[in-house]
């Protein structure tokens, strides 16, 4: 297999997808190295559901606009401006070219979904979710005769003198070596490997549950920052939300996300509130919920609301906890009946003018006098039965990463490297320092998987 192939693409996501085609069709031989098994593939790109996008004007699903300025903004407010601005607008302007690029390839969008997303102005909706857009991706692949093995994990990436030699990868118990012209590597972060995880975190990071592939465990991240290749990113920074406490350890998804937290009250395992949950419309701060839950005990968080709540967010895989009082559904959840009651009556009381209560948009509906306060949606908890759902921090990928430059190409010694491109999570917290936007993992990913696949077969040629 030696010089069988110009570029080899490492994982087998949205990303690598991305940089594969754009790669073939500009005339390469390409190799895709996917560890998982074929009906896993995909990486996280499988849970996805939508791709954020910049435009001037109305563009395929996407009503209206969304400049380059609002787009940036809105990274801003969730990064805390930990973000490289250059790279971030290069994908913020990436973008809008790509929408159209995708639906060529057969990927196909729907309307945006109902609920508390509010999206359908910035964010384009996969018709079949993320494995519809990798189901398409590898249709397009396969007639443009890019191979792809499957189960072949990369475990070595021969590193000398600033380029990359050779790259060993297993498959069927065997060891292979390829020696490709260039090399794209967009082979996720490292959160499936919880052992790295707890390194980085500490004992917490146990309780954590994982939203996508256990196949991302970070080894060919690992065995590169070993080597010596430049890297970006907080190991404790990552992309982490609040998701439903029953979810699997692995791959329970975007349906195990709860959307109910503005339509509730949230409280640790002492019943106990610790943090606004109106603070700002979902999408933009659904992200910060996993960190705040993975600094209670027990890394545990509850959600109670009442049923004139229920019906105004998506719901969970799970149903809710129900019971016909307080101090039932406390019971449930194993919570202390007196505080909760205690809790919930202070919440009430604070509670003041509800009529201009709208459950889509910031209405500034708030608390008075109560710490930490309620700002939007803060309406009394008092209309039965009522309903609970544990919360639990489910990580979807880390932000230590592959360092790039505007052209997708990592560094060792402060020096590009010849034949190396990252894409995706690997290479994100080059853009993400701290928070997340949704939908913005996968602009990041095509965008700089396209760059990557243009990169490395400029290269090879």
């Amino acid at each position: 297999m030696t010089d069988s192939f110009d570029i080899a693409v490492i994982g087998g996501g949205n990303a690598a997808l991305c940089a594969a085609i754009t790669a073939a069709e500009a005339g390469a031989r390409v190799l895709i190295l996917e560890a998982a098994p074929k009906p896993y593939r995909g990486g996280n790109s499988r849970h996805t559901r939508n791709f954020r996008c910049m435009h001037s004007r109305p563009l395929g699903p996407l009503t209206d606009s969304y400049s380059e300025q609002e787009y940036f903004d809105d990274l801003i407010k969730v990064t805390g401006g930990k973000t490289n601005e250059n790279l971030a607008r290069l994908a913020i302007r990436g973008s809008e070219e790509c929408l159209p690029w995708m639906e060529e390839r057969g990927v196909r969008f729907q309307p945006s979904l109902s609920g508390t997303l509010s999206l359908s102005r910035t964010n384009a909706f996969f018709l079949g979710g993320g494995k519809g857009l990798v189901n398409a991706y590898y249709r397009t692949a396969a007639a443009l005769g890019i191979e792809v093995r499957y189960e072949a994990p990369v475990t070595h990436l021969d590193v000398e003198d600033g380029k990359i030699n050779g790259i060993e990868f297993t498959q069927n118990g065997t060891t292979h070596r390829v020696s490709p012209k260039a090399v794209v590597v967009a082979s996720g972060g490292f959160q499936a490997d919880t052992d790295w995880l707890a390194r980085a975190w500490g004992p917490a990071a146990k309780n954590f549950l994982i939203r996508g592939t256990p196949y991302n465990r970070g080894v060919v991240l690992a065995d590169l920052l070993e080597q010596g290749v430049e890297q970006v990113g907080d190991p404790t920074q990552c992309h982490a939300v609040a998701i439903d406490g029953r979810a699997p350890k692995f791959d329970g998804g975007i349906v195990t996300r709860l959307d109910c937290v503005p339509f509730s009250i949230v409280v640790n395992k002492d019943a106990e509130r610790f943090y606004d949950e109106g603070e700002d419309v979902w999408p933009k701060r659904y992200a910060i919920w996993g960190r705040l839950v993975a600094a209670q005990p027990e890394q545990v968080g509850y959600v109670i609301i009442d049923a004139k709540s229920l019906e105004l967010f998506m719901p969970s895989v799970f149903p809710p906890i129900k019971a016909d009082t307080l101090e039932d559904l406390a019971g449930k959840l194993n919570l202390p009946a007196d505080r909760l009651c205690a809790t919930v009556e202070e919440f009430n009381a604070a509670c003041g003018d509800t009529s201009a209560f709208h459950p889509t948009e910031l209405d500034s509906v708030a608390t008075s006098g109560l710490t930490p306060p309620k700002t939007n949606w803060a309406r009394p908890i008092t209309e039965a039965p009522f309903y609970g759902y544990t919360l639990r921090t489910g990580v979807t990928f880390t932000y230590l990463g592959l360092k790039v430059n505007e052209n997708a190409q990592c560094s060792i010694g402060n020096r590009p490297m010849s034949n190396l491109w990252a894409a995706g999570e690997t290479m994100a917290g080059s853009i993400l320092g701290q928070g997340y936007l949704a939908g913005f993992g996968m602009t990041i990913g095509t965008v700089f998987g396209r760059i990557a696949g243009r990169e490395a077969v400029a290269h090879a040629n």
